[in-house]
Protein backbone atom coordinates (compact mmCIF):
# COMPACT_ATOMS: atom_id res chain seq x y z
CA UNK A 1 0.00 0.00 0.00
CA UNK A 2 1.47 3.35 -1.02
CA UNK A 3 1.45 6.41 1.26
CA UNK A 4 -1.48 8.09 -0.49
CA UNK A 5 -3.68 5.02 -0.28
CA UNK A 6 -2.77 4.51 3.38
CA UNK A 7 -3.48 8.16 4.22
CA UNK A 8 -6.86 8.12 2.49
CA UNK A 9 -7.75 4.88 4.27
CA UNK A 10 -7.60 6.62 7.65
CA UNK A 11 -11.06 7.54 9.00
CA UNK A 12 -12.13 11.14 8.65
CA UNK A 13 -11.40 12.78 11.99
CA UNK A 14 -8.28 10.72 12.65
CA UNK A 15 -6.96 11.94 9.31
CA UNK A 16 -7.78 15.55 10.18
CA UNK A 17 -6.08 15.20 13.57
CA UNK A 18 -2.93 13.63 12.14
CA UNK A 19 -2.70 16.20 9.33
CA UNK A 20 -3.08 19.18 11.66
CA UNK A 21 -0.54 17.75 14.11
CA UNK A 22 2.14 16.94 11.54
CA UNK A 23 1.55 20.09 9.50
CA UNK A 24 1.59 22.62 12.34
CA UNK A 25 4.48 20.91 14.14
CA UNK A 26 6.63 20.99 10.99
CA UNK A 27 5.73 24.62 10.29
CA UNK A 28 6.88 25.54 13.78
CA UNK A 29 9.99 23.36 13.50
CA UNK A 30 11.15 25.23 10.40
CA UNK A 31 10.29 28.64 11.82
CA UNK A 32 7.33 29.34 9.55
CA UNK A 33 5.05 29.70 12.56
CA UNK A 34 6.23 31.36 15.81
CA UNK A 35 6.37 28.76 18.59
CA UNK A 36 5.88 31.46 21.23
CA UNK A 37 2.28 31.88 20.03
CA UNK A 38 1.48 28.15 19.98
CA UNK A 39 1.92 26.82 23.51
CA UNK A 40 -0.72 26.77 26.26
CA UNK A 41 -0.33 29.33 29.02
CA UNK A 42 -2.88 29.75 31.77
CA UNK A 43 -1.88 33.38 32.30
CA UNK A 44 -2.00 34.32 28.61
CA UNK A 45 -5.32 32.54 28.05
CA UNK A 46 -7.14 33.82 31.12
CA UNK A 47 -5.71 37.33 31.52
CA UNK A 48 -4.87 38.29 27.93
CA UNK A 49 -7.61 36.21 26.28
CA UNK A 50 -5.23 34.56 23.81
CA UNK A 51 -7.81 31.83 23.31
CA UNK A 52 -6.25 30.39 20.16
CA UNK A 53 -3.62 28.76 22.37
CA UNK A 54 -6.28 26.30 23.56
CA UNK A 55 -6.39 24.99 19.97
CA UNK A 56 -2.79 25.32 18.78
CA UNK A 57 -1.44 23.55 21.88
CA UNK A 58 -3.48 20.48 20.92
CA UNK A 59 -1.76 20.10 17.56
CA UNK A 60 1.70 21.62 17.89
CA UNK A 61 4.50 19.47 19.28
CA UNK A 62 7.95 20.99 19.98
CA UNK A 63 10.01 19.03 17.46
CA UNK A 64 13.75 18.70 17.95
CA UNK A 65 16.42 16.06 17.70
CA UNK A 66 15.58 14.91 21.22
CA UNK A 67 11.80 14.79 20.79
CA UNK A 68 11.47 13.49 17.22
CA UNK A 69 11.12 9.82 18.19
CA UNK A 70 8.54 10.66 20.85
CA UNK A 71 6.56 12.61 18.24
CA UNK A 72 6.63 9.66 15.82
CA UNK A 73 5.38 7.33 18.56
CA UNK A 74 2.47 9.68 19.24
CA UNK A 75 1.64 9.82 15.53
CA UNK A 76 1.73 6.01 15.42
CA UNK A 77 -0.74 5.83 18.30
CA UNK A 78 -3.05 8.26 16.50
CA UNK A 79 -3.02 6.11 13.35
CA UNK A 80 -3.58 2.95 15.39
CA UNK A 81 -5.89 3.63 18.32
CA UNK A 82 -7.74 6.73 17.18
CA UNK A 83 -8.31 5.06 13.80
CA UNK A 84 -9.51 1.82 15.41
CA UNK A 85 -11.82 3.64 17.80
CA UNK A 86 -13.31 5.74 15.01
CA UNK A 87 -13.68 2.79 12.63
CA UNK A 88 -15.01 0.26 15.11
CA UNK A 89 -16.99 2.00 17.83
CA UNK A 90 -18.05 5.13 15.92
CA UNK A 91 -18.23 3.92 12.34
CA UNK A 92 -21.96 4.70 12.09
CA UNK A 93 -21.85 7.92 14.14
CA UNK A 94 -18.87 10.07 13.11
CA UNK A 95 -20.33 13.07 14.94
CA UNK A 96 -20.11 11.09 18.20
CA UNK A 97 -16.40 10.63 17.61
CA UNK A 98 -16.03 14.30 16.79
CA UNK A 99 -17.75 15.09 20.09
CA UNK A 100 -15.40 12.67 21.88
CA UNK A 101 -12.41 14.60 20.49
CA UNK A 102 -13.96 17.90 21.55
CA UNK A 103 -14.63 16.70 25.11
CA UNK A 104 -11.14 15.22 25.54
CA UNK A 105 -9.61 18.39 24.05
CA UNK A 106 -11.48 20.54 26.60
CA UNK A 107 -10.34 18.27 29.42
CA UNK A 108 -6.77 18.38 28.09
CA UNK A 109 -6.84 22.18 28.18
CA UNK A 110 -8.10 22.16 31.75
CA UNK A 111 -5.44 19.65 32.76
CA UNK A 112 -2.76 21.61 30.95
CA UNK A 113 -3.67 24.80 32.77
CA UNK A 114 -3.75 23.11 36.17
CA UNK A 115 -0.45 21.24 35.74
CA UNK A 116 1.32 23.78 33.49
CA UNK A 117 1.59 21.47 30.48
CA UNK A 118 2.41 23.62 27.46
CA UNK A 119 1.76 21.12 24.66
CA UNK A 120 -1.18 18.73 24.92
CA UNK A 121 -0.45 16.05 22.32
CA UNK A 122 0.62 13.45 24.91
CA UNK A 123 -2.46 14.08 27.02
CA UNK A 124 -4.87 13.80 24.11
CA UNK A 125 -3.23 10.71 22.59
CA UNK A 126 -3.25 8.83 25.90
CA UNK A 127 -6.90 9.79 26.57
CA UNK A 128 -8.00 8.36 23.22
CA UNK A 129 -5.85 5.27 23.72
CA UNK A 130 -7.35 4.75 27.19
CA UNK A 131 -10.90 4.86 25.84
CA UNK A 132 -10.08 2.28 23.14
CA UNK A 133 -8.36 0.08 25.72
CA UNK A 134 -11.35 0.22 28.07
CA UNK A 135 -13.63 -0.91 25.25
CA UNK A 136 -11.20 -3.70 24.32
CA UNK A 137 -9.80 -4.70 27.69
CA UNK A 138 -9.08 -8.33 26.87
CA UNK A 139 -7.42 -7.71 23.50
CA UNK A 140 -3.72 -8.61 23.53
CA UNK A 141 -1.51 -5.77 22.31
CA UNK A 142 2.13 -5.93 21.26
CA UNK A 143 4.62 -3.54 22.81
CA UNK A 144 8.35 -2.94 22.75
CA UNK A 145 10.87 -5.79 22.78
CA UNK A 146 8.23 -8.37 21.95
CA UNK A 147 6.23 -7.85 25.15
CA UNK A 148 2.52 -8.65 24.99
CA UNK A 149 -0.22 -7.87 27.49
CA UNK A 150 -3.91 -7.02 27.74
CA UNK A 151 -4.99 -3.68 26.33
CA UNK A 152 -6.29 -2.49 29.70
CA UNK A 153 -2.69 -2.12 30.90
CA UNK A 154 -1.34 -0.18 27.91
CA UNK A 155 -2.16 3.39 29.08
CA UNK A 156 -0.56 2.70 32.45
CA UNK A 157 2.59 1.38 30.80
CA UNK A 158 2.78 4.54 28.68
CA UNK A 159 2.22 6.78 31.71
CA UNK A 160 4.87 4.92 33.69
CA UNK A 161 7.45 5.25 30.94
CA UNK A 162 6.77 8.97 30.55
CA UNK A 163 6.90 9.57 34.28
CA UNK A 164 10.17 7.65 34.72
CA UNK A 165 12.07 8.92 31.67
CA UNK A 166 10.58 12.41 31.25
CA UNK A 167 9.23 13.25 34.70
CA UNK A 168 5.93 14.26 33.13
CA UNK A 169 2.43 13.81 34.50
CA UNK A 170 0.79 14.50 31.13
CA UNK A 171 -0.04 10.86 30.40
CA UNK A 172 -1.51 10.34 33.87
CA UNK A 173 -3.74 13.36 33.31
CA UNK A 174 -4.62 11.88 29.91
CA UNK A 175 -5.72 8.66 31.61
CA UNK A 176 -7.89 10.67 33.98
CA UNK A 177 -9.43 12.59 31.07
CA UNK A 178 -10.11 9.40 29.15
CA UNK A 179 -11.74 7.84 32.18
CA UNK A 180 -13.99 10.88 32.70
CA UNK A 181 -15.29 10.47 29.16
CA UNK A 182 -15.58 6.67 29.40
CA UNK A 183 -17.42 6.87 32.71
CA UNK A 184 -19.90 9.54 31.59
CA UNK A 185 -20.45 8.05 28.13
CA UNK A 186 -20.57 4.34 28.90
CA UNK A 187 -20.33 3.32 32.56
CA UNK A 188 -22.69 5.78 34.22
CA UNK A 189 -25.64 5.60 31.79
CA UNK A 190 -25.25 2.00 30.62
CA UNK A 191 -23.84 0.15 33.60
CA UNK A 192 -25.16 2.22 36.50
CA UNK A 193 -28.42 3.38 34.93
CA UNK A 194 -27.67 7.10 35.23
CA UNK A 195 -28.45 9.97 32.89
CA UNK A 196 -26.64 10.28 29.56
CA UNK A 197 -24.65 13.50 29.97
CA UNK A 198 -22.62 13.24 26.77
CA UNK A 199 -25.28 13.12 24.09
CA UNK A 200 -23.89 14.60 20.89
CA UNK A 201 -25.34 18.05 20.05
CA UNK A 202 -27.55 18.22 16.99
CA UNK A 203 -25.32 20.79 15.34
CA UNK A 204 -22.56 18.17 15.17
CA UNK A 205 -25.05 15.60 13.90
CA UNK A 206 -25.89 17.93 11.03
CA UNK A 207 -22.21 18.53 10.27
CA UNK A 208 -21.36 14.80 10.31
CA UNK A 209 -24.61 12.82 9.86
CA UNK A 210 -24.96 9.26 11.07
CA UNK A 211 -24.18 6.53 8.55
CA UNK A 212 -26.64 3.69 8.05
CA UNK A 213 -25.45 0.12 7.57
CA UNK A 214 -21.91 -1.12 8.12
CA UNK A 215 -20.48 -3.28 10.87
CA UNK A 216 -19.46 -2.05 14.28
CA UNK A 217 -19.14 -3.35 17.80
CA UNK A 218 -15.51 -4.42 18.08
CA UNK A 219 -15.38 -2.19 21.13
CA UNK A 220 -17.94 -3.40 23.64
CA UNK A 221 -19.40 -0.99 26.23
CA UNK A 222 -20.02 -2.39 29.72
CA UNK A 223 -23.18 -4.36 30.29
CA UNK A 224 -25.94 -2.62 32.17
CA UNK A 225 -26.41 -3.42 35.84
CA UNK A 226 -29.20 -0.88 36.27
CA UNK A 227 -32.36 -2.24 37.92
CA UNK A 228 -35.24 -2.91 35.49
CA UNK A 229 -38.12 -0.42 35.51
CA UNK A 230 -40.95 -1.27 37.89
CA UNK A 231 -44.27 -2.39 36.45
CA UNK A 232 -47.44 -0.79 37.71
CA UNK A 233 -49.56 -3.05 39.91
CA UNK A 234 -52.40 -4.95 38.18
CA UNK A 235 -51.31 -3.85 34.72
CA UNK A 236 -53.77 -4.98 32.08
CA UNK A 237 -50.90 -5.65 29.67
CA UNK A 238 -49.01 -8.05 31.90
CA UNK A 239 -45.34 -7.82 32.78
CA UNK A 240 -43.86 -8.48 29.32
CA UNK A 241 -40.28 -9.38 28.54
CA UNK A 242 -37.39 -6.93 28.17
CA UNK A 243 -35.48 -7.38 24.92
CA UNK A 244 -31.82 -6.54 24.47
CA UNK A 245 -29.97 -4.48 27.01
CA UNK A 246 -29.93 -0.83 28.03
Amino acid sequence: MDAGTWYNSLPRFTRYWLTATVGLSLLCRFGLLPMEYMYLSRELVLTRLQLWRCITSLFVFPLSGATGFHFLINCYFITQYSARLEKDQYVRSPSDYMYLLIITAILANLGGMVFNVYFLMDMLVVAITYIWCQLNKEVIVNFWFGSRFKAMYLPWVLAGIELIFHGSLASLVGIFNGHVYYFLKFQYPQELGGNAFLETPQILKRFAPDVSGGISGFGVPPESRAPPPRQAANSAWGHGNALGRN
